[in-house]
């Protein structure tokens, strides 16, 4: 027997179409389980932008149903409010978590006066212009300065140097992850993508960037980020050319912020628009004899709708477009902003359908049609390199070993945290544990407490890119969170989704940051379990419990329906697991608890219509976050700090060099040892 209950939050993935991917059975149906309550992973996606739904389920009893729950795919659009400044990366993971007792008693009529602004419709928001925006601002090195790097460049290992001249070039494709990635590591790192970008406007030896835009397959707050640097890079004066062989709405989105875009003739063009879809299970589990038993506490809790429905009901059809409109809305705004084209050009042109590369050049999409010699080519004339002799280039991956302090980078004493926590929330590490696993709870708690005893760092940000996971590592982590937060400046800064479990972990900061189209939100709780008795009808299999206890066969019997008793109870411990959630979220939100009502009952919002709503406190990037540390540890903003990462442990993944060079566990403790000596040195 089973009870799940979801916290949906959505996270937004690759390009074409928003596609609500239906809950699907991923372990099997009777599997053993301790007490614990989950929230579950949003299941990964190759292709198109995913507004990820991810459960949590509460198993009580000796059996339980896994479900990887419904997927929205949401296509592209962001915005690109605020530019990043440079700053160093790092990694670890970050929640929030305090007693309910203190909260429910908590009242709000004592807090502090909050001014807010009111929208058309009546919405609150905390003014955002009260934090530094945390804009990029590049500064030429003075004459020491530049003899300071030179000086630095001669004593920096083999494996750091760069040739003069050289393009920094990046494929930017596929997954991106919102962790740092080890040597031994494939995919690509946001943190390292952006530490690049800045690396290279100071660098002397890098003349400009090439980049290859390759179909996406991440959420559009990293697609804002990586957009941001961009821009902030093209401030060096330095060129950045983009090629892009095949186009979406969320390459299109990078590219067009180049100071270049060239597409081969064979250029696959897809800018067609956004579609939500929404798949319901409602009939096929009728028709095998499953009956989902719901308890939806939120009206746009939607979870429960694909397990029970068999179409969209309003209020998820109201969410959902809102979600679209937002997303939509934005990329045609920018757009139209970098083309100096109106709205409406933008939207005609998408609805002609364009696929044909010459169109696209004519009106003005791209910069020209070349294959990627040819740009090359181009390279070599710009830089004055003759046609026989090799464009001197240095890739992403090589560019990663260049440190921050050979181009004086690097802060002064001054140090702040940033602790990334992206992926599922788990409490315990696994056996099979890896660095990207997810977020693990009792790691976490471990480094947030060791930040917490060290007078080194002044402050501290929390990254956050999670659906949610386990509600009670949540709520662990929710508590460290607060006592940290009661000791030092915390804030917390939001990529994808930071939504359910990943908003219960923003909670506790003392300042949230969002990107525009973040999805956060959804405070809510679906429970339920499946009736299996028409099922094991029709297979002729028959089960039999003995019992002592009025409530002993609650998630034990998943051969009959609820007695009236029985749903009666579940029904208030649902009520209950809500009302927790909501009330820790208006204390720390300082809002009153019916007015966190009406932004919560299950629904995601995108970061800026969550900021219109005193969920979140300012729209920008990880450069504003720490903008606002700084502030608030009164660092001057104009001072270069240093970001620490904790711990180079979790970054490495032994069991990747294990499974694909065979090396014994033995060898493996060395060179971990290693590597954090030497990662000791480097950041000491």
């Amino acid at each position: 027997m089973t009870i799940f209950s979801y916290f949906i939050p959505c996270a937004v993935r690759h390009p074409s179409t928003i596609h609500l991917r239906l809950p699907k059975l991923s372990v099997p149906l009777f599997s053993s389980t301790s007490r614990m309550t989950q929230l579950l992973p949003y299941p990964a996606f190759k292709n198109g932008i995913h507004l990820h739904a991810t459960c949590s389920i509460i198993c009580r009893s000796s059996f339980s149903t896994h479900f990887s729950q419904p997927t929205l795919q949401a296509k592209k659009a962001h915005s690109f409010l605020h530019k990043t400044r440079r700053f160093p990366r790092f990694s670890t993971r970050a929640f929030d978590t305090e007693s309910d007792e203190k909260l429910s008693a908590k009242t709000i009529e004592g807090e502090e006066e909050i001014v807010e602004l009111v929208d058309d419709n009546g919405s609150s928001s905390r003014i955002d212009d009260e934090y530094p925006s945390g804009e990029f601002v590049y500064r030429e090195y003075d004459l020491l300065g530049r003899f300071a790097v030179k000086l630095k460049m001669l004593v920096a290992w083999p494996w750091q140097r760069v040739k003069k001249g050289s393009v920094l070039t990046m494929n930017i494709r596929g997954e991106i992850s919102d962790q740092l990635k080890s040597r031994f590591s494939s995919g690509l790192s946001l943190p390292q993508i952006s530490e690049n970008f800045i690396k290279a406007a100071y660098d002397p030896r890098i003349s400009g960037i090439y980049l290859h835009i390759e179909p996406l397959n991440c959420g559009w707050g990293k697609v804002e980020e990586i957009r941001r640097h961009i821009l902030d890079f093209k401030k060096s004066g330095k060129f950045i050319l983009g090629y892009v062989p095949a186009c979406g709405e969320k390459e299109y989105y990078i590219g067009s912020a180049c100071e270049e875009l060239y597409a081969p003739p064979s250029a696959y063009f897809q800018l067609y628009g956004l579609t939500v879809q929404a798949s319901f299970l409602g009939g096929v589990l009728e028709n095998i004899g499953i009956e989902p038993q719901v308890q939806r506490i939120g009206k746009y809790k939607s979870a429960g709708d694909q397990l029970t429905r068999k179409n969209i009901s309003d209020e998820n059809r109201e969410m959902l477009t809102a979600l679209l409109d937002n997303i939509y809305g934005n990329w045609v705004e920018k757009i139209a902003h970098v083309k100096g084209k109106k709205k409406e050009e933008i939207e005609n042109f998408i609805n002609e359908g364009v696929y044909e590369i010459e169109r696209l050049k004519e009106d003005g999409w791209i910069t020209d049609i070349k294959y990627d010699d040819e740009v090359i080519s181009l390279l070599k004339e710009r830089l004055e390199i003759p046609s026989d002799k090799k464009l001197p280039t240095v890739d992403y991956r090589k560019y990663c070993r260049v440190k921050k302090w050979t181009l004086g980078l690097t802060g002064s004493r001054n140090q702040i945290a940033i602790i990334r926590a992206s992926g599922s929330i788990s409490r315990v590490r696994g056996r099979l544990s890896t660095s990207s696993s997810g977020i693990v709870a009792e790691q976490f708690i471990e480094k947030i407490r060791t930040v917490r005893e060290s007078k080194k760092y002044k402050a501290v940000v929390l990254r956050i890119d999670s659906p949610g996971g386990d509600a009670l590592a949540s709520d662990l982590m929710w508590r460290e969170i607060k006592l940290l937060a009661s000791s030092k400046p915390v804030i917390a800064s939001m990529a994808d989704v930071a939504a359910s479990g990943g908003y219960y972990m923003a909670m506790a900061a003392q300042t949230i940051v969002a990107e525009n189209l973040t999805l956060t939100g959804s405070i809510g709780v679906v429970t339920g379990k499946f009736n299996l008795e028409r099922l094991y009808e029709r297979i002729g299999f028959n089960k039999e419990i003995i019992s002592r206890g009025r409530y002993a066969e609650l998630t034990a019997a998943e051969q009959r329906p609820f007695r009236a008793d029985e749903a009666e109870l579940f029904a208030k411990s649902a009520q209950s697991a809500y009302r927790s959630f909501r009330d820790k979220a208006a204390s720390s939100r300082s809002m009153k608890v019916d007015k966190m009502e009406e932004v919560a009952q299950g629904r995601v919002w995108t970061g800026n219509d969550a900021a219109s709503r005193g969920l979140v406190d300012a729209i920008g990037g990880l450069s504003r976050a720490v903008a606002i540390a700084k502030q608030k540890a009164n660092i001057p903003l104009d001072e270069q700090v240093t970001s620490m990462k904790l711990s180079a442990f979790i970054n490495f993944d032994y069991e990747y060099v294990l499974h694909v060079f065979s090396i014994s566990p033995f060898i493996i403790i060395i060179i971990i040892c290693l590597k954090n000596i030497y990662c000791l040195y480097v950041d000491n």
